[in-house]
C-alpha cells in the first residue's frame, strides 16, 4: 500500500470517527434539550399540583365550616320547633282552662283587621308596584 492510500484511509478513518463525535454530540444536546422542556413540564405541574392542593385544602375548611354551620342550624330549628310544640301546648292548655280566652280565640277578626289580610292575586313586579300605589295612604295626623 501506497503512503497516499494509507492517507487516504487515515483521512476516511478520521472523518468518520468526527463524524460520529460530531453526531453523538447532537445527540447529547438534543437530550439536553429534551431534558430542560422536560424539567419547565415538571416545574410547571409542580406548581400547579401545589396550587390545587392549596385550593382543595381551602375547599376542605370551608366544607368543614359549612358543615358545621348547617348542624348549628339544624340544631336550632329542633331546638325552635321543640319550644313551638311547648307553646302550642300551653296555648291549648290556657283555652282548655280559661272561657275568656276560648270564646276570643274563636271569635272572627274584626273587620279592619280582616281587610289587612286581603291581598289580590300579584303577577310581576308592575302588578305588585301598582297595588301598593293604589292602597289607602295613611293620613297624618291633624294639629
Amino acid at each position: 500500500m501506497t503512503t497516499l492510500r494509507l492517507a487516504l484511509y487515515g483521512a476516511a478513518l478520521l472523518g468518520a470517527l468526527a463524524l460520529l463525535l460530531w453526531g453523538n454530540h447532537q445527540q447529547f444536546e438534543a437530550e439536553k434539550g429534551r431534558t430542560a422542556v422536560a424539567q419547565e413540564r415538571l416545574a410547571t405541574v409542580n406548581a400547579r399540583v401545589e396550587r390545587d392542593t392549596t385550593t382543595i385544602a381551602t375547599l376542605r375548611t370551608t366544607l368543614a365550616d359549612e358543615r358545621q354551620a348547617q348542624s348549628t342550624l339544624q340544631q336550632l330549628g329542633q331546638d325552635l320547633r321543640r319550644e313551638l310544640d311547648v307553646r302550642k301546648q300551653q296555648i291549648k292548655e290556657l283555652k282548655r282552662e280559661n272561657a275568656e280566652l276560648r270564646e276570643w280565640a274563636v271569635a272572627q277578626l274584626p273587620a279592619a283587621a280582616r281587610r289587612l289580610r286581603q291581598r289580590p292575586t300579584i303577577t310581576g313586579a308592575a302588578a305588585y308596584r301598582d297595588w301598593l300605589s293604589g292602597r289607602n295612604a295613611l293620613h297624618p295626623e291633624r294639629d
